[in-house]
């Protein structure tokens, strides 16, 4: 099975929720051109963060620390996030199905999170997770072309 996955997690605070800071994170990048290494085990994992001005920080990890359920099943790649109770903010009434790549496909999945401390001290984080996960052999600049599929769940963050 060959996959690549890039997931790109892009984190704020209430002082990004609105003005420049917010224009800022909204035209934060969905895809980038993968690294040129050798790591096809691995994920290309980007981090975005408020505190650096969403600024790209880049990284690999294992396959298995992304929260994705592949299967292949019939030469089609069966793709699905998961989302954990604890993050399911926002609500989300019903959750579109898996979806099937063929080879040579990709698909880009967007969800966004709000969280608070236990206690509620430090007030609310946000965060987009967008995975870019493609089945097949790919170029480096695949996640900046327009995807096969592109599945939107973020919901209102209020």
């Amino acid at each position: 099975m060959e996959v690549t996955i890039q997931w790109i997690r892009t984190t704020w605070t209430k002082e990004s929720r609105g003005g420049e800071a917010a224009a800022r994170r909204n035209a934060a990048p969905v895809g980038f051109a993968l690294p040129d290494d050798d790591a096809a085990s691995r994920a290309h994992v980007i981090r975005m963060h408020e505190r650096d001005g969403f600024e790209p920080s880049g990284s690999r990890e294992a396959l298995s620390e992304v929260a994705v359920q592949l299967r292949e099943v019939g030469g089609r790649l069966r793709v699905f996030p998961r989302v954990h109770p604890l993050h399911a903010l926002p609500p989300r009434r019903r959750r579109p199905p898996a979806v099937r790549l063929g080879p040579g496909q990709w698909v880009r999945w967007q969800l966004n999170y709000r969280f608070s401390s236990a206690l509620g001290i430090r007030g609310w984080t946000y965060w987009t997770d967008t995975f870019n996960i493609a089945y097949g052999p790919v170029e480096a600049e695949v996640f900046l072309s327009r995807p096969t599929l592109f599945i939107d769940e973020r919901g209102p963050l209020r």
